[in-house]
């Protein structure tokens, strides 16, 4: 499945209510599991966990694009 662009799976273990998931998100791969009845409320979990991720990455590019402004010298008043 693909949410966001990100692929991921949800798969069931053979313990019952167990799902196994898996994302890839640029050079890093996520894994874990979660405890559900649902297929649909797994699914929604890993869901989750791309929009925080993507929330993260956004985030920390921000942060970086501020500094780097930041150490740029001010502009002068042309006087």
């Amino acid at each position: 499945m693909i949410h966001r662009g990100v692929q991921f799976t949800v798969v069931a273990t053979a313990e019952p209510d167990i799902w196994e998931w898996r994302y890839e998100f640029g050079d890093q791969v996520k894994t874990g599991r979660t405890q559900t009845r649902l297929a649909a409320l797994a699914a929604r979990r890993v869901k989750s966990k791309i929009d925080a991720a993507l929330r993260a990455a956004k985030s920390g590019a921000t942060q970086q694009g501020a500094a780097t402004r930041s150490d740029l010298p001010a502009a002068s008043s042309g006087r």
